[in-house]
């Protein structure tokens, strides 16, 4: 531990050597479920988890049940998760929700934004809990806004579990063989490129976030 590092925070092979299968749904749930896990690696530790996807279900259960099982098992477990961790953070939200909308107006708040956040979520449910899967940072709070406004449960739920799926299996999915296919075809191993692989997917996964918020923010303000 005298070698530890704070970067290594944000770097999905520091948890996958420490704490393996269990480590990477906890971390899942932890994104998508609390306030705290907003700055947890979420798109490229389900990449780099794909591409380790054999190693980690051997020494979690020590048995090597063929690559696309290992793969399988451990997106579904990944799924999993992600649906406990949005509907906690929902949850949370319909609690904390009655509250807000008992609270005066102030420089910080405005229950106006309420109300269409409210409107939002009735007419583009499915888009933002689905679409919030592959946004780091914005999966961590649309279903607690999603509680919040009290969108309805069965949507929710339906859509939380589409997210879940669609985005474990096809992060988890890519990495595992992708990584293959360079090994066979191109002679190239991405566990000795993952410093690299990391950069492009936060990248791919931030840029949207980043252009809604500037060009976004300029159209308001026309």
């Amino acid at each position: 531990m005298g070698d530890f590092q704070w970067q290594e925070l944000l770097n999905p092979e520091y948890y996958i050597q420490l704490g393996g299968f269990w480590l990477v749904l906890f971390i899942v749930f932890a994104e998508t479920g609390l306030f705290v896990g907003f700055f947890l690696p979420g798109d490229s530790l389900l990449f780099v988890s794909g591409i380790y996807a054999v190693e980690i279900m051997k020494e979690t259960f020590g048995i090597d049940v063929g690559d696309f099982l290992n793969t399988t098992i451990l997106a579904t477990s990944v799924a999993i998760a992600g649906i406990i961790g949005n509907t906690v953070g929902y949850w949370f939200g319909r609690k904390t929700g009655p509250s807000l909308y008992q609270r005066q107006d102030s420089f910080l708040f405005k229950k106006k934004y309420l109300f269409k956040a409210h409107d939002f979520f009735e007419e583009h449910g499915a888009f933002a809990v689905i679409g919030a899967r592959f946004l780091p940072i914005v999966r961590t709070f649309v279903p607690i806004v999603a509680g919040i406004v009290e969108m309805d449960k069965k949507k929710f739920m339906f859509d939380n579990v589409v997210g879940a799926f669609a985005w474990s299996f096809s992060l988890i999915f890519a990495g595992h063989y992708l990584d293959a296919l360079f090994r066979d075809q191109f002679g190239i191993d991405l566990k000795k490129h993952l410093e690299l692989i990391i950069l492009v997917i936060v990248l791919i996964t931030t840029l949207p976030v980043i252009f809604k918020l500037i060009f976004g923010k300029s159209k308001t303000e026309r």
